[in-house]
């Protein structure tokens, strides 16, 4: 079972974050898909969960879904030194964390301009687009 984050394509934060896990992830073991977009409304459906957010992030990880902030800490586990390490947070509990993630999450257009992520040809592979 593949692993994916699961973003908001129009969201430059979100696509940020696409493009940094690509940069700094340990090995090529992480699909991406849009929310938007068919494969992840399929994905939902599929395993009964309800629709998906635009304003939150989602990791699947062996057919496991993680959302926000609990999201953002499975993935670090895929990163390199030393952004591993940012998973020591996730000890602080799920409320504060995830209430951290949804201030940024309702200010996440204003912060960010838009922002497109440029896979390399080998890395397209890994995204699910339709």
């Amino acid at each position: 079972m593949k692993n994916f984050v699961l973003y908001d394509g129009d969201c430059g934060i979100c696509n940020r974050s696409v493009a940094f896990v690509l940069k700094h992830e340990k090995s090529a073991s992480i699909h991406f898909a849009p929310i938007q977009s068919d494969f992840t409304k399929e994905l939902f459906k599929k395993n009964g969960w309800t629709e998906p957010d635009l304003a939150t992030f989602y990791f699947i990880q062996d057919g496991k879904k993680y959302e926000r902030s609990v999201a953002a800490f499975e993935v670090m586990k895929y990163l390199k030194s030393p952004y591993s390490w940012i998973r020591v947070f996730r000890f602080i509990p799920k409320r504060i964390t995830n209430w951290v993630y949804d201030q940024v999450a309702k200010r996440r257009q204003r912060i960010s301009n838009s922002f497109c992520v440029l896979p390399t040809v080998e890395q397209r592979a890994r995204f699910e687009l339709n």
